[in-house]
């Protein structure tokens, strides 16, 4: 399937590639498949290296040799004679090695021509907790996410609608109502599936007949989530905090205070005893963070308070599997509070996946704004509602006390511009740059 990071590897490749390539992202995204696709495609030969499947190249990595040694070494051991003119090497599963993480900076600073390209499971915890240095400088770092609904939609064979939906948002005119509708529909079961290749895979192998998708392949994902929250922490105690958090954000996310809450963890927690574990899930990206904007002023990241924020899940597949929603009450708008919740989780990934970063404003209880954007026109506020109900009296409160050059309100409602509100509807929010 195709991902769009594929032309940001393009864009590496045509720099020279002097700077090895790390892809950061959680499990099951398709780092991998798309790593391959591209080494495949792109180069006359390929190395690929799964360090998993490799112990004895892990302990080549740690003997006290110069790296040009260890290199040599890996060579006769894979019994390869590598032709670095012509070949990309993929070590995946680096994680596995933090020598080999270290020597990345060898690689970068040899004059030989090496093209060095790396993943891994969980990467940005291990990058948050190396015992050795990590090449600052000398390594170019990507993060990956799901698919989002822009690649849903070229999975599906939609590229006509989604091409029409680019031209309305840049036009801002409504988009024909059968086409309209089609987009709410597809908009429907990208909620369902989320944004998984695997579980978009196998929609589309059953026609996309909601009622035939597995849904267990998102449920395998979230358990081997909760695996790995064992696999990769230093202790038990630990990984149940981990554990915790993650399982407490579907309902934190419907708190009344709009804010993410310890106490509602256990009636204990506090802080200082699961700050730990809760960077330990925003490296790992399983979880999207969204502090509150302190101060309506540019630039908006020099004015949040990072202690007052709310978490939002990666995929919001994961989030429905979490919630046990049935797939007939998404396809036929059975949800009421949830509904708009759900929303809100899909717009933050898609904003994410856009490298947009998440903010949200709030004026005490008074009034809310789902999110903050900052760009060429200034500070835009986002307000996220599920359906055509685009009544907001926060949204009006931010508008008279800011007077933000456009305001962005994203719902079921065809595209539009009016009272100096634009009218996104929720299957374009992959258009919002």
């Amino acid at each position: 399937m195709k991902r769009k990071i594929y032309q940001e590897l393009i864009n590496w490749k045509d720099t020279n590639m002097q700077k090895p390539l790390m892809i950061i992202g959680a499990r099951q995204i398709g780092k991998t498949y798309i790593i391959n696709e591209f080494c495949k495609n792109e180069f006359e030969e390929y190395v690929y290296i799964n360090l998993l499947e490799h112990s004895e190249i892990i302990k080549i990595f740690k003997e006290e040799i110069s790296t040009s040694e260890k290199f040599k070494r890996m060579k006769i051991y894979l019994d390869k004679d590598i032709n670095l003119q012509n070949t990309i090497i993929f070590f995946d599963e680096i994680q596995e090695s933090e020598e080999l993480i270290s020597s990345l900076k060898y690689f970068n600073e040899s004059e030989e021509p090496f093209k060095i390209i790396c993943a891994g499971s969980l990467l940005g915890v291990k990058l948050k907790r190396l015992h050795s240095s990590f090449p600052v400088g000398k390594v170019k770092m990507l993060n990956m996410y799901p698919m989002d609904f822009e690649e849903f939609l070229i999975a599906n064979g939609n590229q006509g609608l989604m091409d029409e939906i680019k031209n309305c948002y840049n036009h801002i005119t409504p988009m024909d109502s059968v086409l309209h509708n089609k987009a709410l529909e597809l908009y429907k079961l990208y909620l369902c599936v989320g944004g998984m290749p695997e579980a978009i895979k196998n929609l589309l192998e059953n026609n996309k007949d909601i009622l035939k998708f597995d849904k267990s392949i998102i449920e395998d994902i979230y358990q081997s989530y909760l695996n790995d929250m064992n696999k990769y922490v230093d202790n038990k105690f630990e990984a149940s905090k981990i554990e915790s958090i993650y399982k407490s954000i579907p309902s934190q996310l419907g708190n009344q205070s709009n804010k993410f809450q310890y106490g509602k963890i256990s009636s204990n927690a506090r802080k200082r005893n699961y700050e730990t574990a809760l960077n330990w899930l925003l490296s790992s990206t399983m979880v999207h963070k969204c502090p509150i904007l302190n101060k309506v002023e540019i630039p908006p990241l020099g004015f949040i308070i990072e202690d007052h924020f709310k978490l939002y899940l990666s995929d919001v597949g994961i989030l429905l599997n979490m919630l046990q929603v049935k797939y007939n009450d998404i396809i036929l708008d059975n949800l009421l509070q949830y509904k708009g919740i759900i929303a809100e989780n899909y717009v933050a990934t898609q904003l994410i996946a856009n490298q947009n970063p998440l903010i949200y404003w709030e004026s005490g209880n008074k009034a809310e704004v789902d999110f903050i954007l900052y760009n060429n026109d200034g500070i835009i506020p986002i307000e996220v509602k599920a359906n055509d109900n685009v009544v907001s009296r926060s949204l009006n409160v931010y508008m008279k006390r800011y007077n933000p050059k456009y305001a962005i309100r994203i719902s079921s409602k065809n595209f539009g511009y009016k009272n100096n509100i634009k009218s996104i509807p929720l299957y374009a929010v992959f258009c919002i740059k």
